[in-house]
């Protein structure tokens, strides 16, 4: 299994990036709709979890530095919609949207196929010996 490289994570970086450039330059200036809404809702468990993760490892709550597994994934999505989207606005008068939830689960779904893809071209050892020794006709 491959190792996890949390904030060194290719899709850690573009989605912070995403994430950034979505609300300094482009949600500013955008008219209401998915940009101005949702755009960021996106990337809440590609931006977030790797830093979780790592806290994780560091307390000792996780036990290896694999990539996130879909349990973590679905744990923390679970999490954060509650949160994000039930609890803090019971607190506060902001409203829950759940066109939010399934922005962070539209989300969450392509970060862990990303995470736990599989190589392309996986290395396979190959026995030389083996394969020529076979087609070789023995020489008398």
């Amino acid at each position: 299994m491959p190792r996890f490289h949390y904030f060194r994570d290719a899709l850690f970086l573009t989605a912070c990036v995403a994430y950034g450039i979505n609300r300094c330059f482009i949600k500013p200036h955008s008219l209401p709709g998915f940009m101005m809404f949702h755009f960021n809702d996106l990337w809440l468990i590609p931006c977030a979890l790797p830093p979780v993760l790592w806290l994780h490892r560091r307390l000792g709550l996780r036990a290896q530095d694999t990539p996130p597994q879909p349990l973590e994934i679905a744990g923390h999505l679970v999490f954060w919609s509650l949160l994000f989207e039930w609890i803090i606005p019971k607190l506060t008068h902001a409203s829950g949207d759940p066109v939010d939830v399934a922005a962070y689960a539209l989300g969450a779904l392509g970060a862990g196929l990303w995470w736990n893809r599989q190589p392309v071209f996986a290395a396979t050892p190959i026995s030389l010996s083996a394969s020529c020794h076979s087609s070789i006709p023995p020489s008398r």
